[in-house]
């Protein structure tokens, strides 16, 4: 019987596209962190962001040290602290000058479910429900994927924090909503989700 063919990782063709077109193509992608142990899960919900015309966007003022990254060439992490409690974890986009990213808001636990366990709750066991609210977050998923801000400006085509391709999923199968936890440019719709997968934020 034939070997199954490994998953390559994603170039930096896939990110230098348009911001919506990545954020879709997102979904189903398995985002993996080597380390001592390695850390993957599949990317089931993500929201896109464009400072061109989005005002929730980082960018939308303009260049600053904190969003810098951003307006750089696809394919870099962005990483931030919100709220004073945690980090979100953002996929830049586009070309440079662009100032365009999708967040990555929920992942389904693939490798290394042990440690984000630990990570997250501090225990080495988790019950089946806490093991559904892993992930389920962009601050969840850097907290269990250890990301932090010396992250930020990460290269995503290297070998540390990577994407590997997967079949892309039918738009049939994505649940296309408005952003959430926003104040400002409610109403587009930018947030995107696998249909009917356990491991989302919120329906």
């Amino acid at each position: 019987m034939p070997s199954k063919k490994k998953p390559q990782k994603l170039n930096r063709n896939f990110f230098v596209r348009e911001v919506l077109t990545v954020a879709k193509e997102l979904l189903g992608k398995i985002i993996v962190k080597k380390n001592d142990v390695t850390l993957s899960g599949k990317i089931v919900e993500v929201e896109a962001y464009n400072g061109d015309i989005d005002e929730a966007a980082h960018t939308f003022t303009g260049k600053t040290k904190r969003n810098s990254i951003m307006f750089g060439e696809g394919g870099f992490f962005y990483v931030y602290f919100t709220y004073g409690a945690h980090y979100c974890c953002n996929v830049v986009t586009g070309f440079e000058g662009q100032g365009t990213a999708v967040l990555i808001r929920a992942v389904e636990p693939i490798d290394g479910i042990e440690l984000m366990i630990e990570n997250r709750f501090g225990k080495k066991f988790a019950t089946e429900k806490e093991i559904l609210n892993l992930t389920n977050g962009p601050g969840k998923v850097c907290q269990a994927f250890g990301i932090t801000k010396k992250h930020y400006g990460l290269d995503l085509t290297g070998d540390e924090i990577f994407l590997l391709n997967q079949p892309k999923v039918k738009d049939e199968n994505i649940v296309v909503t408005k952003r959430i936890g926003i104040k400002k440019s409610v109403d587009l719709p930018w947030r995107f989700y696998i249909k009917n997968n356990p491991y989302i934020s919120r329906r």
